[in-house]
């Protein structure tokens, strides 16, 4: 997998080719533009500064060459890209105002998933990283990287078994701290419940009251129209002149019925009427029998109203309405269920607590033992690579280490009651003696600049041999560092770009000489826009830039000597 071309600088496209490539150019001429670029192109975060003032966006674009097959290949895929070749293009989009584009392969992703490639297509190393390899926690996590799959399985069971017992620790606490709370609301729920049961509503009920009480309270009026309207429909009785509606269209119907013969049409009117007859007359006996069934009983009315009221207590306290209410007494009687079961539940939650103490433990114990017999194979290669970077004598090692504690939520090592976090109980440092007689010291207190930036390197470079990345970037990790330590920092990162591609940002003429192919980023100013442009140097435009890097002169015969001198130097060495 190689990064072939990557388009960061202006409008310029930078050609990296396989093996190393040095990046050099003046202080502040946008070397790291390249590692801000490869950044943007692996998901980093985006800056809106990036964008040159006026322009609506900033464009990164970058082909790589990926093996078919490949684990990025294959999640290129998943995501819709294409390859074209074996090349996978890959482009982000800044704009002035913060917003983000992807794309890849010809496909908008999510910048989530060129993250997702980043550990497959490259790593990238610069000056924050050597601050960060003082941190405890990145030491740690460099030796379980060498480590792999001997510290990876241990340390995913002991996290699993890390998390249940947070889990129910924090279960423990809120039963145990909030004991008197807890009794409190468990009174609650019994008032509640009980205030509930001594009502007994049921589902739907206060509809059903609701529309009682307003026929009970609306007898009289709904009797009358009753009457009135089945006068209307069949007639009064005691009005023999008056005109009812079923006699209307009876006389309708048979005045149809006379000459239905003649005209179908005019017989299916007649069918019609005669169904309008049948349901009048339908209409009119239930009317008849509504007004002889309705309850006018003010006792019935007045037992609604108290019934109603009842009910209504209860939804001013319980729910919107008695399906509410309901809901609410099934949801308190489970809770109360949980909240009366507080001393079955301690013990139960104690019993597996102190099982999963002991189980943490023992995981803890072989997580470890699987760490300390890495770090002797880690110490061992760093300390190896040392000597190639000009620090013979040095030599690595790491101190494991616990921390006694007499907390509550330590666990059980070897006797000792020792803290313990989601990474294990161990406090991993690397220390560096760097010359003999001298005692191992943690890297932060004991290595100068230069003899950092050597141990990053050594350290990445053991890693290429256990986990390796098929790029490379170095950004300025060689700060410190001239001499004849540069000049094996050259030939190392040399030696590593036989099996991976190597691209090295660097102010040494040392490392750049060691370069298969060296790249000059220059700065120009019109008066308006200042812009940066890449050229490749070869030849005497390759000894003039690192005469400039060696002299500060481009010119200068003793400058070229030397630079010439270390051309020739690196070309024996490969």
């Amino acid at each position: 997998m190689r990064i072939r071309s990557l388009g960061v600088i202006d409008d310029a496209v930078v050609e990296l080719s396989p093996g190393f490539t040095a990046v050099t150019g003046e202080t502040g001429a946008g070397k790291t533009m390249v590692v801000t670029s490869l950044g943007l192109l692996l998901g980093g975060r985006a800056d809106p500064a990036l964008v040159r003032i006026g322009a609506k966006n900033a464009v990164v674009e970058g082909r790589v060459a990926v093996p078919a097959g490949s684990g990025a290949a294959l999640r290129a895929e998943e995501a819709g890209a294409e390859l074209d070749d074996g090349v996978l293009l890959v482009s982000r989009t800044v704009s002035a105002e913060g917003r983000s584009r992807a794309h890849l392969g010809g496909r908008s992703v999510p910048v989530g998933v060129l993250a997702e490639l980043a550990d497959e297509l490259v790593a990238v190393h610069g000056q924050t990283d050597q601050q960060g390899l003082l941190k405890l926690g990145r030491q740690r996590q460099a030796l379980d990287r060498y480590a792999g799959d001997a510290v990876a399985g241990p340390l995913a069971k002991y996290a699993a078994v890390y998390k249940r017992l947070k889990a129910v620790g924090a279960d423990l606490d809120e039963i145990t701290t909030r004991a008197r709370e807890r009794a409190q609301e468990a009174d609650l729920l019994r008032f509640g419940l009980e205030e509930i049961a001594a009502v007994e509503p049921r589902a739907g009920e206060d509809v059903e009251l609701a529309e009682e009480a307003s026929r009970l309270g609306h007898a009289e009026a709904l009797a009358s129209a009753a009457a009135v309207a089945h006068a209307a429909l069949a007639g009064n009785p005691e009005d023999p002149e008056s005109v009812d509606a079923t006699t209307l269209v009876g006389g309708a119907g048979r005045a149809l019925d006379a000459v239905r013969s003649h005209d179908p049409a005019l017989a299916t009117l007649a069918e019609r009427i005669g169904e309008v007859q049948i349901l009048l007359t339908d209409v009119a006996a239930e009317l008849a029998g509504y007004a002889d069934d309705l309850d006018a009983d003010p006792l019935r009315l007045s037992a609604v109203e108290e019934r109603r009221a009842a009910l209504t207590q209860l939804t001013r306290k319980y729910g919107e309405d008695v399906s509410g209410v309901l809901a609410w007494a099934e949801a308190g009687a489970q809770r109360l269920l949980e909240l009366d079961g507080d001393d079955e539940r301690i013990d139960e939650l104690t019993a597996e607590r102190d099982a999963l103490r002991g189980e943490l433990g023992a995981l803890a114990q072989e997580l470890t033992r699987a760490r300390t017999e890495a770090a002797s194979r880690f110490a061992a290669a760093v300390t190896d690579e040392l000597a190639s970077l000009a620090m013979p004598h040095a030599r690595v090692s790491f101190d494991i280490r616990q921390t006694e504690t007499g907390a509550a939520d330590g666990v059980e090592v070897d006797g000792r009651t020792v803290a313990c976090g989601p990474s294990g109980v161990d406090e991993v440092e690397l220390l560096l003696a760097p010359h003999p007689g001298a005692p191992p010291r943690p890297i932060a207190k004991g290595a100068s600049g230069g003899e950092l930036s050597r141990v990053m390197l050594a350290v990445e470079v053991v890693f290429a041999g256990t986990d390796p990345v098929p790029t490379y970037l170095f950004d300025e990790v060689d700060a410190g560092v001239g001499g004849k330590a540069a000049v094996e920092i050259g030939r190392r990162l040399a030696k590593l770009a036989k099996s991976a591609q190597v691209v090295v940002v660097t102010h040494l003429p040392q490392v750049a000489a060691f370069a298969d192919r060296q790249l000059l980023v220059e700065k120009t100013n019109d008066g308006t826009v200042t812009r940066s442009g890449v050229t490749v140097l070869e030849g005497e435009d390759r000894v003039r830039e690192l005469s400039r890097m060696l002299a500060g002169q481009e010119d200068s015969e003793t400058a070229r000597a030397h630079a010439e001198e270390l051309l020739e130097a690196a070309r024996a060495d490969a």
